[in-house]
């Protein structure tokens, strides 16, 4: 039976300040808000933590896709989720059929 729910487990080593977000079903513009909790609590766990999304078993919307990568960029999550801005060292790991950014896609024409 397929569902369109997030799932989402968070694996956290402290001795190496790092931090696994595994997510899988369908990730929308609106259901990556609850990601966001995710990541700002993981992020609060330990100075200087590096915290890896691993989008790989989950579908996920374009739009969803460029928020979260828009995200790693900046090292920040959007004001309305964290408005004292901290510091986020994030790395997204995209499923294989996931819609490359629109600068990649023009210059892959």
């Amino acid at each position: 039976m397929t569902t369109d729910k997030l799932r989402v487990l968070v694996r956290v080593d402290l001795e190496c300040a790092t931090a696994q977000v595994s997510a899988q079903g369908h990730v929308t513009s609106k259901s990556v808000r609850g990601l966001y909790d995710v990541m700002k609590r993981a992020n609060s766990l330990t100075a200087g933590i590096t915290l890896e999304l691993d989008m790989t078993r989950a579908r996920i919307e374009p739009d969803a896709l460029e928020e979260l990568r828009t995200c790693s960029r900046s090292h920040h999550l959007p004001a309305r989720v964290d408005p004292f801005q901290s510091d986020y060292r994030l790395s997204i790991l995209a499923p294989d059929n996931a819609a490359a950014p629109a600068t990649m896609a023009a210059q892959a024409a």
